[in-house]
């Protein structure tokens, strides 16, 4: 009944193409027009809320969420925590997620990323080799932006959310669970790589490029002192 009743408030959200931060129904009116009682539709709007489908706002109404990736967000982190603390390889199941994404679109892109893209992407290598040099590592926000950067020139809004999911649940996990060995040098070079293999239009060669980046992050990973840091 209460997953009959969600889905029921997701089609009045798809029958009325309500966009995101339109208001919804007040609780009277959904308890008229869905037939149940005040609970129920408060138990359901707490429920989609979870899911980031709608905003319950007090006292001013209830409104149609941001519809983001923040509860796969949540998902994939609390799983991948849950299951390295079973004893289980799952942040390098989360890798070899992310890196089968992004083998699979990589040769989509050589010849096909915009000149400003590809400046931009000159430039955020420089500052990882100015990151390595001064601070010993590329940030995070850095390596963040140039995949972000890399794929933005696909044109697909959704893509570039899943990516942000899988990247952003990484690198909360590995952050928190183990300490991953590194040259930050090796790290300016490989990105170096995959710019230019992407900017030469060769397929097979950034296909090449971004393999061997997550194969680099596959095996430190596996390495011995890739241990957890005890934290809970």
């Amino acid at each position: 009944m209460a997953r009959d009743l969600q889905e029921r408030i997701k089609k009045l959200i798809i029958d009325r193409r309500l966009p995101s931060g339109a208001s919804l129904p007040t609780e009277p009116e959904l308890m008229e027009l869905l037939g149940v009682s005040r609970n129920s539709v408060r138990e359901a709007l707490k429920a989609l809320q979870a899911m980031g489908i709608v905003e319950i706002r007090h006292g001013f109404g209830t409104y149609v969420g941001p519809m983001s990736m923040a509860p796969m967000i949540e998902g994939l982190t609390f799983r991948t925590v849950a299951g390295h603390y079973r004893g289980e390889d799952s942040l390098l199941q989360l890798l070899e997620l992310r890196e089968a994404v992004e083998t699979g679109l990589i040769a989509r892109l050589a010849g096909r990323v915009p000149e400003a893209d590809l400046a931009e992407l000159d430039a955020l290598v420089d500052r990882m080799d100015a990151e390595a040099a001064t601070d010993g590592a590329v940030s995070p926000g850095t390596d963040r932006a140039f995949h972000a950067t890399l794929y933005r020139g696909l044109g697909n809004p959704l893509l570039g959310e899943v990516m942000e999911a899988f990247w952003d649940a990484f690198h909360r996990v590995r952050t928190d669970l183990v300490a991953i060995p590194h040259d930050p040098k090796v790290t300016g070079l490989q990105h170096r790589e995959i710019v230019d293999a992407v900017r030469s239009g060769d397929p097979l060669r950034a296909e090449r490029a971004i393999r061997e980046h997550f194969g680099d992050i596959r095996t430190r990973l596996s390495t011995p002192t890739g241990k957890p840091t005890g934290k809970p």
